[in-house]
């Protein structure tokens, strides 16, 4: 495995990943798994008055690509609309997959750019955006009832 995939911009985010404790008022809440390597996500949230996320929790225990994602989805998801979420979870999977040749407009995507020859470590980069954007839609749907 190349050496670019694990560099020190990887290591560094992912030790140091925000909101890295679960909500105990959460309104919504996912869990996300990758089979392939076992890796887990969860992932609380709380919204605004307009559906954009107030608050932030998550327990990561992933690998070090899982941990990186994590760290930037956390830095960057407070006040990101189910739109925005969802928008940015596409964009990772399509440039990961090589769909689309940049990763969006989300913060820091780009540094996944190695790991696009090696589609084993694709479900745990996803992890973390598609646990998000299912709990926001949880919260939704705890909103409506």
């Amino acid at each position: 495995m190349s050496a670019a995939l694990y560099n020190s911009t990887i290591l560094r985010l992912a030790a140091s990943i925000p909101h890295d404790a679960r909500l105990t008022h959460a309104e919504g809440s996912s869990e996300k798994r990758s089979p392939v390597c076992g890796s887990r996500v969860t992932v609380d949230v709380v919204l605004d008055g307009e559906g954009r996320v107030a608050a932030l929790g998550q327990e990561v225990r992933a690998c070090a690509l899982g941990q990186a994602s994590a760290s930037l989805m956390g830095a960057h998801a407070i006040g990101r609309s189910p739109e925005e979420l969802a928008a940015a979870r596409d964009a990772i999977t399509a440039f990961l997959a090589k769909e689309r040749d940049d990763p969006g407009d989300w913060p820091g995507l780009e540094i996944f750019g190695p790991a696009r020859d090696y589609p084993a470590r694709h479900p745990s980069i996803r992890l973390a955006f598609e646990a998000v954007v299912e709990a926001v839609a949880d919260a939704r749907r705890a909103q409506a009832a």
